[in-house]
């Protein structure tokens, strides 16, 4: 009885994909009809770059987490260290005439991106079998397959043209991997009870969104260099202004806040408001408005937090909205695609009181080579200090 219940349990889990690795035949199996496709690929004689377009083209998309879980490709690069530029280094690459700076871009994303995705992939593997079984955390898991895989069978890119191509196979990067935030949280909050760790979680959560942060921005200074923009060297502004920053952020959070409760606070900006220095705002977009939108509290008439939220406001999952009523406010209440660049949410799709705001913002702040950090005092109100490394600065150095 238990055998027959086992085998029940295990029939599903079955490779779709076997390899042999002779003659690299790889037999695939679709919605229960066998389909091989044979290449001529083997370790010392690669596909020509037409035959893995086709394979590209007409299989990977329906290839499934199973059909790669051993091939030896992914073990290989996530083995591997990736090599994290500093934005001062892409500032001073320059742009040429003939187009070579593209070139040796392209060239350093075609060797850099798998190997991050591979180690996206091994944190996935190492989740617990029960956590990592959930339909959506599998389904960022075969995506993220899928692109290691393109990315892996692109041909040496040698010309302009492969750089064209390639960079369009980067945008299609940045979209398929556009919603990585949300498919995380809910499959996360599904698989909760099976989690015993909290460190487990956020260790996880970590390393793939600051991975997500690093490898869009990496692919959209690509991008960009192609752009001729006055006062930016691709995505990297070089002349921006925090003020400006939060003094946008503060107008869209009033808005919305004015459209929910009829009323919004204030905001006063002092300091060196004048000051201006080189920089990616990308993660900012992020940070600061989801600092704002925690700040703009109406229920708590700002009197900071208890120590008991105090000691989970950096847990993923955990929202001080969950311990009130259904009128609390929430940083996700104000969800837009215009200052939440990092994530791609439509309005149907909103994730209130999921807890990721203030994490996240940490994760990013860190990853930053800087920090997040909260002083409270409960009854009179909170402090937070956002730090993040100059791009110039020797003391904290940036990697992306």
């Amino acid at each position: 009885m238990l055998g027959t219940k086992l085998n029940r349990l295990i029939r599903p889990l079955r490779p779709l994909a076997r390899y042999n690795t002779n003659d690299a035949t790889i037999t695939v199996k679709y919605n229960d009809k066998n389909t091989t496709q044979t290449t001529n690929e083997t370790t010392n004689n690669r596909a020509t770059p037409s035959t893995e377009k086709v394979i590209r083209d007409k299989h990977l998309a329906n290839i499934t987490v199973t059909s790669f879980y051993c091939q030896s490709a992914i073990e290989q690069y996530a083995a591997k260290q990736s090599t994290r530029l500093t934005p001062l280094t892409m500032m001073y690459i320059g742009k040429t005439e003939d187009g070579t700076h593209l070139l040796r871009s392209a060239q350093y994303l075609q060797k850099d991106l798998p190997i991050r995705f591979a180690h996206r992939i091994d944190d996935f593997r190492n989740l617990p079998f029960v956590v990592a079984c959930n339909p959506l955390l599998l389904d960022s898991h075969e995506r993220f397959i899928k692109i290691f895989h393109t990315l892996h069978t692109f041909p040496p890119i040698k010309t302009l043209e492969q750089e064209k191509e390639f960079t369009e196979l980067l945008k299609n990067t940045l979209s398929c991997t556009s919603d990585t935030l949300p498919l995380l949280v809910e499959g996360f909050r599904e698989s909760k009870r099976h989690i015993k760790q909290e460190t487990l979680v956020r260790n996880f959560l970590d390393r793939a969104l600051t991975s997500r942060l690093a490898i869009k921005m990496l692919i959209e200074h690509h991008i960009a260099m192609r752009k001729d923009r006055s006062n930016y060297i691709g995505a990297i502004c070089m002349s921006f202004s925090p003020r400006k920053l939060v003094e946008s952020s503060a107008e869209y959070v009033k808005k919305v806040c004015r459209l929910q409760y009829g009323v919004a606070p204030n905001v006063k900006i002092d300091g060196h408001v004048h000051s201006t220095f080189p920089y990616i705002a990308t993660p900012l977009y992020y940070i600061i408005p989801e600092m704002l939108k925690n700040a703009f509290r109406i229920k708590d008439r700002g009197g900071g937090m208890s120590r008991s939220v105090l000691e989970k406001i950096f847990d993923y999952h955990f929202s001080s909205s969950n311990l009130a009523d259904n009128t609390s406010f929430s940083y996700a209440d104000f969800d837009h695609p215009i200052y939440d660049p990092i994530v791609t949410r439509d309005n149907t799709n909103k994730m209130s009181g999921y807890g990721f705001g203030v994490p996240t913002s940490r994760a990013y702040c860190e990853y930053l080579n800087g920090s997040l950090t909260i002083e409270t005092m409960y009854g009179i109100g909170s402090d937070v200090y956002v730090r993040v490394g100059l791009l110039t600065s020797e003391n904290r150095i940036v990697r992306l």
